[in-house]
């Protein structure tokens, strides 16, 4: 079977928390399935990667079997990450989940796997290249417009830069777009481009143009069933990674 006819594989970061399901109470990797339902309608198949022990031989092992990669939303990355102290309102930290997913976008950077960062994927993308986060929006813009809480999504509107990837794959300059986040990125990470903001500046994308397909979006795509466009941009790119590999593949 030819790399065209393949379905590419697409690995999905998880939770590691402790849930509730009949007469279980245990940790356990769990993700909402709007994520992978995405990944399948846009053409790829969703592999789940729960937060464990990593070291970069381990993520290349695991990045051996994927086309591309998405990391998505969460808890708050622990502030010390980028050299900050917890504000009070910034989640407990997950040492496990941010170790895990910052060796695998390493990884996957360096090898130029195609990713997509969702939510908390778009800051950690920020972290991991050195930037900054605010860590309590509410500070920064008066208000809670972008996590309302109680799991109700917001929707804001949003100016996507002309000439970007982010705006090829929307063929669109302004989105309404749902929204859930208390944090967002401040000061940016090396080599990232800011390609969407909303009215009061809160930036809601940024872009890794150092590769051929590295998208971060504050915003919640998998939340708008009907708008599938950054996971089939996300499993084109996959496939063409995946055709590259086997043409020319790496020692």
């Amino acid at each position: 079977m030819s790399a065209s006819d393949r379905l590419p594989v697409i690995g999905l970061t998880t939770y590691l928390e402790r849930a509730k399901t009949g007469v279980w109470d245990v940790p356990a990797s769990f993700l909402p399935k709007v994520y992978f339902d995405a990944v399948e309608k846009a053409g790829g198949i969703a592999v789940l990667l729960p937060p464990q022990a990593v070291s970069d031989a381990i993520a290349d092992r695991l990045l051996d079997s994927l086309d591309g990669l998405i990391l998505t939303g969460g808890k708050d990355i622990e502030p010390s990450r980028y050299g900050q102290e917890a504000h009070a309102e910034t989640d407990e930290p997950r040492r496990d989940r941010d170790a895990w997913e910052d060796t695998l976008l390493r990884r996957a950077i360096d090898r130029e796997i195609p990713f997509l960062g969702i939510c908390r994927g778009a800051q950690m993308l920020n972290v991991a290249r050195g930037g900054t986060l605010h860590q309590h929006l509410p500070d920064v813009v008066g208000d809670r417009r972008y996590q309302a809480g109680d799991g109700i999504f917001n929707h804001v509107e949003v100016g996507v830069e002309q000439g970007s990837r982010l705006a090829s794959l929307l063929a669109s300059d302004e989105l309404d777009v749902p929204v859930y986040h208390h944090q967002a990125i401040d000061s940016l990470g090396d080599g990232l481009v800011v390609t969407a903001r909303t009215p009061d500046g809160t930036i809601e994308a940024v872009e890794l143009e150092s590769v051929p397909f590295g998208v971060a979006v504050q915003w919640h795509p998998e939340e708008s069933p009907d708008d599938i466009r950054l996971f089939a941009g996300l499993v084109e790119a996959a496939r063409q990674y995946r055709a590259q590999e086997q043409e020319h593949p790496t020692a």
